[in-house]
């Protein structure tokens, strides 16, 4: 089956399910593996980010927004030539990727006929969902079974490890610049990797909100986990978040490879997060996966 992704997740749980020669189109974001963006053709395009500030990408992000813009391009022709038989997009956050319909409306233009599958989840479980979604639709659900149930083995070694030890209280900025929380899955990451989250949206969307808001949760630990940004990143904006929420243990986090991207390695960040949050109860993560800053 010819596959095209437009949103890194799908990218990751196409190749997790040993789909990758089937992958025949990705975006320019999709970055897992490395490969993916250099032996596959790029059918969305965007702005290049680096060297912005984060004040600079929100407002860039919202003013687009306001005028009705989109954040991406999808080159169409580019994705007709391809003909794909499946095509895995998202209506979860149109600052992400092309929402589905978007992506509909061109194929229906081009005459170009292929199923689209939307992955919208806004839970850890519904992310498992989602891979199920995925294998049933490629003809693989067996592999998609046992992939999940691989990953709910291993959430449930995190349990067992973290049983009986207190739940620390745990705040997620998901932005800086402006503040915003975690939403949609990241609380169930906390509470997997037995932490306590405060100030979150749990199963809703990120909202922008004040950094009093954070404070007055009383959080014991703050994680920074950046969408768009892996662990340098992370590590810039949490200093500042340090300076806002001073006498917090304050730890930056590589957001994209562990939280925010509705994949497999979400669990991964579960289990990072619990080496910080339980020292000694979980292995250590691998470098270049969490760092302390405060």
């Amino acid at each position: 089956m010819r596959l095209v992704s437009l949103l890194p997740s799908a990218t990751e749980i196409v190749y997790a399910l040993g789909l990758g020669d089937d992958l025949v189109g990705v975006t320019f974001e999709c970055d897992e593996p490395p490969s993916a963006r250099t032996d596959k053709t790029v059918v969305v395009g965007g702005r290049d980010t680096r060297g912005m500030t984060p004040a600079a990408i929100d407002e860039y992000v919202k003013s687009q927004m306001s005028a009705g813009a989109d954040l991406y391009t999808l080159h169409a022709d580019a994705l007709a030539g391809l003909a794909p038989e499946l095509i895995l997009t998202q209506d979860l956050c149109r600052v992400c990727a092309l929402p589905s319909e978007h992506v509909e409306d061109a194929l229906d233009y081009l005459g170009c006929r292929a199923d689209v599958l939307s992955l919208d989840p806004y839970s850890l479980e519904e992310v498992f969902g989602t891979i199920l979604a995925v294998g049933a639709r490629t003809g693989v659900p067996d592999r998609a079974e046992a992939l999940v149930g691989a990953l709910r083995d291993r959430l449930a070694a995190v349990a067992s490890a973290v049983r009986g030890r207190p739940r620390p209280r745990v705040a997620v900025v998901e932005w800086v610049e402006p503040p915003f929380t975690a939403g949609h899955w990241v609380p169930d990451l906390v509470r997997a990797a037995g932490g306590e989250p405060v100030a979150a949206r749990p199963g809703a969307r990120s909202v922008q909100t004040t950094w009093q808001e954070f404070a007055d949760a009383e959080p014991e630990i703050v994680l920074v986990t950046p969408c768009g940004f892996h662990l340098d990143g992370a590590a810039r904006q949490a200093e500042t978040v340090a300076r806002r929420l001073s006498g917090v243990a304050v730890w930056a986090v590589d957001g994209d490879g562990l939280v925010v991207r509705p994949g497999p390695r979400l669990v991964d960040g579960v289990e990072a997060i619990a080496a910080i949050l339980h020292p000694g109860a979980v292995p250590e993560p691998p470098g270049g996966a969490v760092a302390r800053i405060a």
